[in-house]
Formats: structure tokens, C-alpha cells, sequence
């Protein structure tokens, strides 16, 4: 049978479609508006260190969960089990809300942890139960599993769209604890779905040593000096990753203080708004092997370099209403192209130019860089430049915020074009 030739049944696919699907609704109920609902309940200046511990769990727990299934725990029961302790760590962290007089961070912050410590190596055991079932099912990965994929993201925005416009007690869902308590229902709902999915067997194969799971074998990449430059960027990039999630909904949020703005779509509608990102993102996935064939590595990541100073720009400057709410809409646009064009450029990057036996690792080691210390550095960093513009500032300011951002990332670009040679292996 020819290798991208797929022989996997509709019954499969839309099981497999269920739960991407239900994956991402999980993460979409609070990761765009949690901050809006911390800003609410004088929380704002510890939005930093909610994100920043998505980076830090993002560094071991995924490949530890991981070595579990690969060794002890078939992938799809490891995948329930997760999805219950993170389910249940955050309805607990929504009725903690619920029932406090004053919502305290330490308290709600420890719950919040020990839902992402479970609910974050999800997101890779999702993929390995999806990839072990598509084979069972006689299909073929690479051709199978990227449209199923694309339901995840939609169901992050419907997640998103859902907090938007549903109201509980008059009280929407972005400005209250009940996105927390929406998301543990979901993990719950997926926990119970997943148990019904086929079995993915153990041990299939070598199995890892927890050096190889942890991908330390690729740190050995750093001798060479392109990869290794390649990796400090991805740190420099990943820094910008989780700013806009963190505090664009907060910012839009904050135009509800001036009257001329209160009741603006924007202000009221800021998660739908946002959801144009998610958007974006989907569509420039499809622009990204069109882009690496005709332009090379180097000129992908330069545009997301732009795309990340003009998105961060375009924040500073726009309004919510006409015509500058489009400045905020083009904002949303440019995610697409700032997230795709250096995430998945990137990995194909890191696959071109490794040796094939430590490229699991070199991927690895890609994701730690970006996702883990830069998206962790950049969360704190950003955290610091808000409390000084905005969360302790006599007045605040989130353009001057967004424009340090943005200048960052000119700095990040200039530098990038300076030192990283374009010598990737041509298509």
C-alpha cells in the first residue's frame, strides 16, 4: 500500500475527531480568559505566575507521563487517569472561588498547579492515542491525522465562544470562576470518553530510558554552532509565545472604565474577538510547507518575528471602537502567522538538520527551549513590565506595555538576522 494512502474507517475518524475535539475545549474554557477573571478579583499582578507554571510543567511532565506509557500504562487509560486528576484539581479551584469571600492567590494558585501538572502531558498523550489507533485502523498518520487535528482548535474556539456569551446568574463566564469549573467538566467528560477508545498497546518497540525521554541525549546538538544559535532564539522567541494569552483579554477588558468604550463589542465580546487568533492559526498552518519550500527557514522565522512586533504594535494603538477596533482584528490576523510560521517552521527545521536517531529528542529539546524556559522567562518578564505599566502604576498604561513587547521583539529580529545562517537542507 502506498504510504499516503489511508484505508481508516469514518467510525475511527470521528471517535479520534471526539476527542482532539474535547481536548482543546478543555484548555480553551480558561487559557485566553483566566487572566481577565484575575484582573477581576485583584489577582492581576499574579497573571504572570499562572502562565509561567504552564512553562515549568511543560519541561519534564509531558516526557515523564510519556515514559509511563510508553513502559507501564496503555496510552488511552493514562489519558483518562490525567484528564480525571486534572479535572477534578480544577472544579476544585472554580468552588474554591465560588465559596470564598475574597478569592486568595495561594490557595486557588496550588489547585490551578495541580491541574496543569496532569492536564499538560494530555496534550502529547492525545497525539500518541490518536497516532497508536489511526495504525490500528490501517491509516496512515501523516495523511490522517492533521485534518483531525483541526477539530481540536475548533474546539478551542467554540470553548472560547461559549465563556463569551454564556451568562450564569448575570454573570458571564470570561469575567468568572465558572470557566474554571466548565474546563474540569470537560477533562471529567474526556476522562469517561477515553476509556471507551481501543487499546494502545505497551512497549511497542525500544523502550526509553529516561534520559532518552527527557531528550538530554539532543543537548549534544549544542556543539554544533548553527543548531546551537538556532536554540537561543528559540528561547529569544519563546519568550513571546504566552504574553497575548496571558493579558490581551485583560487589556480589552480595561476599556470598561471609559465610558465610550464600556459598551463596545470589543469590551463586552473580548473572547470572541480573540478567537480570531485561534482562527488565523489554523488557516496559516496550511501556508507554512508553501512558505518553507519558496523561502527557507530563515525567511518563515523573520515572519513571525514582524508578525509578533506588529501584533504586539497594533495592541498599543488600537481602540475599541471604529476604525481602530480593526487594528486589534488585524492584531488577531497576525497570530496566525507569528505562532504557525515559527512553531511549525521550527520543528521542521530541527528535523531537517539532526541525525535521525536523536530527532524525538532534538523535538524535544525544541519545545523545552520554546515552550519551557522562553515561554516561562517571557511570562515572568512580561509579568514585571505589567506590574510597572499597569497593575501597580498610579495610571495605567497598557500602550507603553505593548509597545516594550513589541520593541523587544524588533531587538529579537535585528539580532536574528545578524547571526542565524540560513545553511538548513534546501526542499
Amino acid at each position: 500500500m502506498n504510504k499516503y494512502c489511508s484505508s481508516l474507517n469514518l467510525t475511527v475518524r470521528l471517535r479520534l475527531v471526539m476527542v482532539t475535539f474535547l481536548q482543546y475545549a478543555v484548555w480553551g474554557a480558561y487559557l485566553i480568559s483566566i487572566g481577565r477573571y484575575l484582573a477581576g478579583v485583584g489577582l492581576g499582578s499574579m497573571i504572570k505566575w499562572f502562565f509561567a507554571a504552564n512553562g515549568i510543567v511543560s519541561l519534564f511532565m509531558p516526557a515523564l507521563v510519556g515514559l509511563v506509557a510508553d513502559r507501564y500504562i496503555q496510552a488511552q487509560r493514562l489519558l483518562a487517569l490525567c484528564h480525571a486528576l486534572a479535572g477534578v484539581f480544577m472544579l476544585s479551584a472554580g468552588l474554591y472561588c465560588y465559596s470564598a469571600e475574597q478569592v486568595e492567590f495561594a490557595p486557588l494558585y496550588s489547585l490551578y498547579v495541580c491541574s496543569i501538572v496532569f492536564f499538560m502531558p494530555t496534550v502529547a498523550l492525545t497525539n500518541s492515542v490518536c497516532y497508536s489507533i489511526i495504525r490500528q485502523g490501517g491509516g496512515n498518520p501523516v495523511k490522517d491525522y492533521p485534518p483531525i487535528r483541526l477539530f481540536g482548535t475548533l474546539g478551542f474556539i467554540c470553548s472560547m465562544l461559549s465563556v463569551n456569551f454564556v451568562a450564569i446568574n448575570g454573570v458571564r463566564m470570561q469575567d468568572s470562576y465558572t470557566q474554571l469549573i466548565l474546563s474540569g467538566i470537560l477533562s471529567l467528560v474526556l476522562c469517561l470518553y477515553a476509556l471507551t477508545l481501543p487499546e494502545c498497546p505497551t512497549g511497542v518497540g525500544k523502550a526509553k530510558s529516561i534520559r532518552d525521554a527527557l531528550g538530554l541525549n539532543a543537548f549534544s546538538l549544542f556543539k554544533k554552532k548553527n543548531i546551537a544559535v538556532f536554540f537561543v532564539f528559540c528561547i529569544l522567541m519563546g519568550t513571546a509565545l504566552q504574553i497575548t494569552n496571558g493579558y490581551a483579554n485583560t487589556f480589552l477588558n480595561s476599556f470598561s472604565s471609559n465610558p465610550v468604550f464600556a459598551e463596545t463589542f470589543t469590551v463586552r465580546n473580548s473572547n470572541a474577538l480573540l478567537s480570531l487568533s485561534q482562527l488565523s492559526e489554523t488557516l496559516c498552518f496550511l501556508l507554512v510547507p508553501f512558505c518553507m519550500k519558496r523561502l527557507g527557514i530563515k525567511k518563515v522565522l523573520l515572519m513571525s518575528m514582524v508578525a509578533w512586533v506588529l501584533r504586539f504594535g497594533l495592541l498599543g494603538i488600537g481602540t475599541p471602537d471604529m476604525p481602530g477596533v480593526l487594528l486589534f482584528v488585524l492584531s488577531c490576523v497576525l497570530y496566525g502567522i507569528a505562532f504557525d510560521f515559527y512553531n511549525i517552521a521550527g520543528s521542521l527545521y530541527v528535523e531537517q538538520n539532526v541525525d535521525k536517531s536523536i530527532r524525538a529528542g532534538a523535538q524535544g529539546l525544541f519545545m523545552m527551549m520554546s515552550n519551557g524556559i522562553g515561554a516561562t522567562m517571557g511570562m515572568i518578564g512580561a509579568g514585571a513590565v505589567m506590574d510597572r505599566y499597569v497593575f501597580k502604576a498610579a495610571s495605567p498604561d497598557w500602550s507603553s506595555a505593548w509597545f516594550v513587547f513589541s520593541g523587544y521583539m524588533v531587538a529579537v529580529t535585528i539580532l536574528f538576522t545578524l547571526f542565524f545562517r540560513d545553511n538548513e537542507i534546501k526542499h
